[in-house]
């Protein structure tokens, strides 16, 4: 095999055997989930119902572990999470050409009545945020910016690496730089949705990338991210094999509604 390009740097990670092989095998798993006869005959109800349990469990990372959507703060992120998955097919053809318009717009529709409308869809102006997830060592305005902009770089230019692997910098990028003063994390989990169906990998949106995420538990979550965060390239292949199991769960949680 020959050796991967050093001026693609996602390629080079994806290129270390333990994030190649789990990548590898969370895309066989999302791959056999496309291919099942019953889940394609029932293509709107496995769309409708990732939707719903997607939602669900990415409100639960944050610890809103409740059934019903109703006033109190942890309803209304539950409800924040379902409208935010639930706008993600709309947003997959944007994504691919103006990552920011299309992670701006899903944040206006997530945030909506839960902050100013002046922060909807746009950058945190202070070097405070929402840290479910007390993640801890959070940037400041300035450098979650400039995070939110590479971004944009690294989602638009070619690259070697496999969607998989894309779609976990995306998620790490966004949960650990928190761009927004509140609902980053959700934004970045509903984000491997749009890599994943921009990318043609999961285009009818049937797996279930959060479930993997809630099932591998909410101390294996923070342990990645912050090994991500590190920005060393065991730290971020970490993050790499971490996702890419979580996101093999999310296709294998998939049953007819």
């Amino acid at each position: 095999m020959a050796a991967p390009d050093r001026s693609d740097p996602l390629a080079v990670l994806a290129a270390r055997p333990e994030a190649s092989a789990a990548a590898a095998a969370a895309l066989a798993e999302i791959d056999a989930l496309l291919w099942r006869r019953d889940v394609r005959a029932a293509a709107a109800e496995v769309a409708a119902a990732s939707v719903e349990r997607g939602g669900r469990d990415s409100a639960a990372i944050d610890g809103a572990d409740v059934a019903v959507v109703d006033s109190s703060p942890m309803g209304r992120v539950l409800e924040a999470a379902l409208r935010l998955t639930a706008e993600v097919p709309g947003q997959v053809e944007v994504f691919s050409v103006a990552p920011l318009q299309a992670l701006a717009h899903l944040h206006a529709v997530a945030a909506h009545g839960l902050v100013g409308d002046d922060e909807l869809g746009r950058p945190r102006l202070g070097d405070l945020a929402d840290d479910p997830l007390n993640l801890g060592g959070m940037p400041t305005a300035r450098q979650a910016a400039a995070r939110l902009a590479g971004l944009a770089d690294v989602v638009t230019r070619p690259t070697q690496a496999p969607a998989l692997v894309v779609a976990a910098i995306v998620h790490a990028e966004i949960a650990s730089a928190r761009p927004f003063t509140w609902g980053s994390g959700l934004l970045a989990r509903a984000a491997v949705r749009l890599v994943l169906a921009a990318r043609g990998v999961d285009p009818s949106l049937f797996s279930i990338p959060e479930h993997g995420v809630f099932e591998m538990g909410r101390p294996a979550y923070v342990a990645a991210l912050r090994a991500y965060a590190t920005g060393t390239p065991s730290g971020v292949g970490d993050f790499i094999v971490w996702h890419s199991t979580a996101l093999a769960m999310g296709a294998k949680a998939v049953v007819l509604p």
